[in-house]
């Protein structure tokens, strides 16, 4: 569904703020959409998932409960590798599910993302009360 003209602005003004108010997390922001976000490891649990998939067919016409359960396992061990995150991204998080700090960083302060939420409830309300 496309974005009307207003919307499209409002989502350009909001990304305006995002990059003045915070641009390291913006810049973060685009090296993960450039990354790709792991397509490779989905692709190759879709096409492990959909091999045993046909192997479990296959041996449902051929009654061969063994290949059945080969093809089974091969199916949900697929898909279980297309959804679990690499090693890589696991060692960035810590156990909370938070993201680590990296050393030699000082935390971002907290009132600049408070003041950009303000602003966007402030928006969203007006969007709200304007429409009504």
């Amino acid at each position: 569904m496309a974005l009307s003209e207003h919307e499209e602005a409002l989502l350009q003004q909001m990304e305006e703020a995002l990059y003045a108010e915070d641009p390291r997390f913006a810049s973060r922001i685009e090296k993960t959409k450039s990354r790709g976000l792991g397509r490779g490891r989905v692709v190759a649990g879709v096409v492990a998932g959909v091999a045993g998939l046909a192997l479990v067919v296959f041996s449902a016409m051929s009654s061969s409960i063994w290949l059945g359960a080969v093809g089974f396992a091969v199916m949900v061990g697929g898909i279980v590798y297309a959804i679990t995150p690499s090693k890589a991204k696991l060692a960035a998080v810590g156990a909370d599910g938070n993201p680590k700090p990296r050393p030699g960083r000082a935390k971002a302060g907290t009132r600049k993302s408070a003041t950009f939420m303000e602003r966007l409830e402030e928006r969203w309300e007006k969007r709200r009360r304007d429409q009504w």
